[in-house]
């Protein structure tokens, strides 16, 4: 059944599966996404927080702290040359969709010469407009019409798996989440491209 499923996506796309990418803790290996859920834990009991909203850094300390974070997305993920072959062959149309906000623009550019970008992606995003994050992924699945799409945040995937029904949402999750179920979920980026590259 899920051979079938991907098959159909694959025959449905011209030019390959049209498979976007997150960027932090999915391309760019960065060893902090492991205190993602913790921090979430504490937003729930601490700061009573129900609904799914990002905090914006709106001062110097929490712009900071951002800036050092994306500055521990050292290297590509481990995999990573597996996308690049198949761009190359024509069988996916890659794209990189990063929620990093505005002020953050030149670090996103910085990682896409890092990576040699435009050599691999057919275009890269970052959320210009500050939107919310999840809000603006969703917004660019939609618009991109993405087959699938490959991201690390937990509240992120349950939200997009909901709103973008037709797009198959793999989540590469970390060991402190390793006991939720969840039908997609890869302990690596590379086994998540593994499972994608079986039907394509």
């Amino acid at each position: 059944m899920e051979k079938k499923q991907l098959a159909s996506i694959r025959q449905s796309s011209r030019s390959g599966l049209r498979v976007g990418f997150d960027l932090d803790g999915v391309i760019l290996y960065n060893p902090l996404r492991f205190a993602r859920p913790v921090i979430a834990f504490m937003k729930k009991v601490f700061l009573k927080k129900k609904n799914l909203h990002f905090h914006y850094p709106k001062n110097f300390p929490e712009r900071w702290l951002l800036t050092v974070y994306h500055k521990f997305s050292l290297y590509p993920a481990s995999g990573f040359n597996e996308v690049k072959k198949m761009s190359k062959s024509g069988k996916i149309e890659p794209y990189v969709i990063t929620s990093r906000y505005d002020l953050f623009k030149k670090d996103f550019e910085r990682s896409m010469e890092q990576i040699a970008a435009k050599k691999i992606f057919k275009s890269c995003y970052y959320n210009q407009d500050d939107e919310q994050p999840h809000l603006y992924k969703e917004r660019m699945i939609k618009k991109l019409k993405l087959d699938v799409f490959f991201e690390d945040n937990w509240n992120i995937v349950q939200y997009l798996n909901e709103k973008c029904p037709k797009t198959k949402i793999l989540w590469i999750y970390n060991f402190v989440d390793k006991r939720i179920e969840y039908r997609y979920k890869f302990p690596s980026f590379k086994k998540a491209l593994r499972y994608l590259k079986e039907y394509i």
